[in-house]
């Protein structure tokens, strides 16, 4: 049940009330005497609080803002608390200075934070004990309790409250109890106590949806918990969690103790109970113990502790399952990283440094598939790790690693292991405000790197070996408000030494190759309308050309090039590989065209379209190897590449069109096609469509949606209620669909149901994602939020976040409410 992570009102008084004031100490009775005076001045001739117009006017009652003074708004000490003075009124007050006070009818006492009202009330001045009785009312600070009797000590906060109902402030809490013992201004005990965030309706009988019975509850305002002996968690009348002494927060404020359990279903383990423990060992230091008991595979420990400091951050989680019964061995799995800045150590050498740990590894191939709900990177199929220490200090920066991979192969769909990098050292010089020939405004780099690849040669079709290149580039942009133009030349040297002889039986091999670019636009504006609005309409025409010369790079292996995804950045670059072993001999115009609509007030984008298309100058022949290492490919020959376009429209806020097309020319179809809608009219209601085609690999269609269903029988609920969705009574449906039409099957699904009750949550959500071509995960979640409280069940919260688009939570983190929210 426990945590990981003003207007004033204020009544004119009557001219038949008495106000009396007393003081604690009889040295400071004479000041707070003038301090009552000059109050009930100020309470009583309103128009003398000085209050500035706009037409110089005198300012009326109703003109005049009440705040709350700094004596209000801070905690005293105790010392000065003692020397609070005390207020009270009533339509009869009578008694001796020293002595018994007694007020009848509407009876109220106030100091500092503190107000009690009732129809009778009697205080001692010789010990401040006060007595109530007969419509009690105390606010403390805004908790508030209401009952027939009151015993209290107005210095020490100690005394007792006779069948009260209360309310706290900071998590609107609510409750009753047969007695509520105040044993400081901090502590209390309810006796034979309900307790729930669920809103109290008039009446003697209160019944919410949810509530913690107990024999005991104890409130713990500086540890902001409950903490209930003998108790249970009912819903709907009917008990769900029974505990012999459980805690609970009264705020978000983290806390060490059991966190709610956590429930699973799904067709690869079964059954899954997980029962977490939380330790908070400090603001900055904590720690998440959770085993869990599957159904299928046994007990899995798992742990987890996150670390803060100024200089560092970072988590380290692992799992360990002994003697999996389905895989007949031992399962185990482990995270870290970490962060740190060393600029202040002497690893900074008197500049900017930092060091990046990231270590991830699990014991066989079928981890990712078995524990699909695995931390992090565990659930990929390819893990990463990696040590980077990177330095700068003005134009100089050096970056010095290790990265290592772990792949987890799947015979149905086996993949080439990337290449370990044991180490990779980069120094870069670049400057930007340089001269070169005595002209101003002209950038240049040089870059170096050294990088020694090792993976199995077996896998890879490819020899070991290690790789040094340099890479000179100079750079001058010329630009104005309607045109730009930026010539750039770069200089490509890398030398390779290999563990094993090429085909052509060298060990070493050696590359270098010069490029030239220009890169030029202008850039028209006009102003336009259409359909009735008014717009900025631009018109942006582009022209890229890039020289690369040719150079036969048949025999050297590929570490770590790939073809880049053709798309509007790429076809305006020079090299349409991404890495350093290949570098494409392009020798091409790029042109294109792209207009928008704007608006002339908010300059927001309203339409953009794109046109773009690559035309080879010559034939390129230098493409990539094929998944064994081997020469694969053939080279580039038509001359004309395929047409880029693409679209934006947002008319209106609420809808948003995106179109993808790559139009091939030669074959005179669309290759790849994405299309896109989303409306999204408020919060809480989006459908999202897309459909995308990648012709002889996929075709998907793609559905997600979070809506109010209450909108089909009743009039949609347009205002939101700060971190309390669409208020009580909201049905939602949310969901993600896609679909494959080569398959004919839907191949992922995320679809349920969430139910806003107010103080509580309901979701059930059916989960089906694809982990390979024969195989799926599928499980059912079903949670209970209850709100200030706790959540019960598996959390579907991740799941919705990550698969549907825009999807928001209902409940969302809110700043603490003021105490004078509940001002008496």
């Amino acid at each position: 049940m426990n945590r990981r992570t003003d207007t004033l009102s204020a009544e004119r008084p009557r001219g038949d009330v008495a106000n009396l004031l007393f003081a604690a100490a009889p040295v400071a009775r004479a000041v707070h005497v003038l301090l009552a005076v000059m109050a009930w001045g100020a309470l009583i001739a309103p128009s003398a609080v000085h209050a500035q117009s706009g037409d110089g006017d005198e300012p009326t009652p109703s003109d005049v803002q009440l705040k709350p003074s700094r004596l209000l708004q801070e905690s005293l000490p105790e010392e000065a608390r003692q020397q609070a003075p005390t207020f009270i009124s009533g339509d009869r007050i009578e008694g001796q200075t020293d002595s018994i006070t007694r007020i009848e009818g509407n009876a109220e006492l106030r100091r500092h934070d503190t107000v009690i009202r009732a129809d009778h009330l009697e205080l001692d001045q010789r010990d401040s004990e006060a007595k109530a009785i007969g419509n009690v009312l105390i606010n403390r600070s805004g908790d508030r309790f209401e009952g027939p009797e009151l015993h209290l000590n107005v210095d020490t906060f100690k005394g007792h409250f006779e069948k009260p109902e209360f309310s706290l402030l900071k998590n609107d809490g609510r409750g009753d109890a047969s007695r509520v013992d105040f044993l400081d201004e901090d502590h209390a005990i309810a006796h034979q106590a309900r307790y729930s965030t669920c809103p109290r309706t008039p009446g003697a009988d209160w019944m919410p949806a949810w509530l913690v019975r107990a024999t005991k509850i104890e409130f713990d305002n500086v540890a902001e918990t409950g903490t209930a002996t003998g108790g249970a968690l009912e819903f709907k009348g009917v008990p769900i969690l029974g505990w012999p002494r459980f805690t609970f927060p009264l705020t978000d404020k983290r806390k060490s103790g059991l966190l709610p359990p956590t429930i699973n279903l799904d067709n690869v383990n079964g059954l899954e109970l997980t029962l977490p423990y939380y330790l908070n060992i400090a603001p900055n230091l904590d720690a998440t113990i959770y085993p869990t008991v599957m159904s299928k595979r046994g007990l899995e420990l798992g742990a987890e502790v996150r670390y803060l400091q100024p200089n560092y951050s970072g988590q380290v989680r692992g799992a360990f399952l002994p003697s999996d019964p389905l895989r007949d061995a031992d399962r185990w799995g482990y995270s870290m990283q970490h962060d740190q800045r060393l600029s202040d150590t002497g690893l900074g050498f008197g500049g900017s440094a930092g060091l990046r740990l990231d270590f991830n590894r699990v014991s066989d191939d079928n981890y990712w598939r078995d524990f699909p709900r695995a931390f992090g990177a565990l659930t990929q199929r390819l893990l990463p790790s990696h040590a980077i220490y990177s330095w700068s200090r003005g134009p100089w920066a050096v970056s010095a690693g290790v990265y290592a991979y772990q792949t987890l192969q799947d015979i149905e769909a086996p993949i080439t292991p990337p290449y370990d990098r044991l180490p990779s050292i980069a120094l870069r010089y670049s400057r930007g405000d340089g001269r070169i020939a005595g002209v101003d405004g002209w950038n240049y780099t040089l870059s170096t790197e050294y990088t020694r690849f090792e993976s199995n040669p077996l896998l890879t079709g490819q020899t070991n070996g290690s790789r040094s290149l340099a890479i000179a580039e100079l750079s001058r942009l010329w630009q104005s408000p309607g045109w730009f133009i930026k010539p750039r030349a770069q200089l490509h040297a890398t030398q390779y030494q290999f563990d094993n002889p090429l085909a052509n039986g060298s060990r070493s091999a050696s590359r270098v190759l010069p490029t030239v670019s220009l890169d030029s636009g202008l850039i028209f504006e006009r102003e336009a309308s259409y359909f009735g609005r008014n717009f900025v309409q631009t018109l942006e025409p582009r022209a890229f050309f890039t020289w690369t010369p040719y150079r036969d790079q048949s025999l050297l292996p590929n570490y770590d090039s790939a073809a880049n995804d053709f798309n509007f950045a790429t076809i305006f670059s020079e090299n349409v590989f991404g890495g350093n072993d290949r570098i494409s001999d392009t020798r091409a115009l790029t042109v294109g065209a792209s207009s928008r609509l704007l608006d002339p007030e908010t300059g927001a984008e309203i339409v953009r379209v794109g046109l773009a298309q690559r035309y080879l100058i010559r034939d390129q022949n230098v493409f990539l190897p094929n998944a064994a290492g081997q020469a694969g490919g053939a080279p580039v020959t038509e001359h004309l590449s395929d047409i880029l376009l693409a679209t934006r429209l947002q008319w209106d806020p609420r809808w948003t069109f995106d179109t993808n097309f790559q139009y091939s020319p030669g074959a005179g179809e669309s290759v790849r096609t994405t299309l896109g809608v989303r409306y999204m009219p408020s919060r809480y209601r989006v459908l999202s469509a897309a459909y995308r085609l990648q012709r002889g690999s996929s075709e998907q269609y793609e559905l997600g949606w979070q809506w109010p269903l209450n909108d089909l029988w009743q009039a949609p609920a347009t205002a939101t209620v700060p971190g309390r969705g669409l208020g009580a009574g909201q049905w939602f449906s949310v969901g993600r669909i896609n679909y494959s039409v080569p398959d004919r099957k839907i191949v992922d699904l995320v679809a349920g149901f969430e139910y806003d009750a107010g103080c509580w949550i309901g979701r059930v959500v059916f989960e089906r994602l694809q982990r390979s071509a024969s195989t799926a995960n599928q499980r059912i979640l079903f949670q209970l939020e209850f709100s200030g409280f706790s959540r019960l069940g598996s959390n579907p919260l991740k799941t919705l976040k990550e698969n549907i688009p825009r999807y928001q939570y209902l409940r969302e983190e809110i700043n603490p409410p003021s105490r004078f929210q509940q001002y008496d």
